[in-house]
């Protein structure tokens, strides 16, 4: 059996979950409700607080399967009762952040500013401080969401080897490389 697969996965207080016919999963909690459509052979089970994902073989597939419906599970349930944030930093001279509503505006060394729109499912609030490099905060329930848009930002800018400028991820290490050395 898959290790992740079959670990319970346990429901916080208020969060419901309910599986229809046509195996659609809708996870409902304090901060929204998430739907995602499951695998017809993955089977869930609701019981005492707990959800169970099982499989019905030992196939590849099947075990492939297992483990990822169950981290996709727990990150629902995980979001509808406590939320997902990511914080992302831009390092570099003169590159600014700022936000209007779910408008995106920044400045990263380019001959022009890039406009940003951020999906109506998440939150985004920027920060600029003097003597710190800005911030960007995104804030959401769908993980999945969250990830894809704070990597679509970073993409616009990746951190390059040699400064380390660029947009990075608060906490990420750059690794830098040594640059040229003089001739004589």
């Amino acid at each position: 059996m898959s290790r992740i697969g079959r670990s319970p996965i346990k429901l916080a207080s208020g969060v419901t979950v309910t599986v229809s016919p046509a195996n659609e999963i809708t996870v409902k909690g304090p901060k929204g409700e998430l739907k995602k459509e499951m695998d017809r052979d993955i089977k869930l089970e609701v019981k005492d607080g707990e959800i169970i994902i099982s499989r019905p073989t030992d196939q590849i597939r099947h075990r492939a399967l297992h483990g990822l419906y169950r981290a996709l599970v727990a990150n629902m349930v995980t979001g509808v009762s406590e939320g997902f944030k990511k914080q992302l930093e831009l390092v570099g001279v003169g590159y600014k952040a700022a936000n209007q509503g779910q408008l995106l505006d920044l400045s990263l060394g380019y001959s022009h500013n890039i406009i940003f729109e951020i999906p109506s499912e998440l939150k985004v609030a920027t920060l600029t401080e003097k003597g710190q490099n800005p911030k960007i905060m995104l804030e959401g329930i769908d993980n999945q969401l969250l990830g894809q848009v704070a990597a679509k930002i970073r993409s616009l800018r990746k951190p390059e080897p040699y400064k380390g400028k660029g947009v990075r991820y608060a906490g990420e290490v750059v690794r830098k490389k040594a640059g040229k050395s003089a001739g004589k």
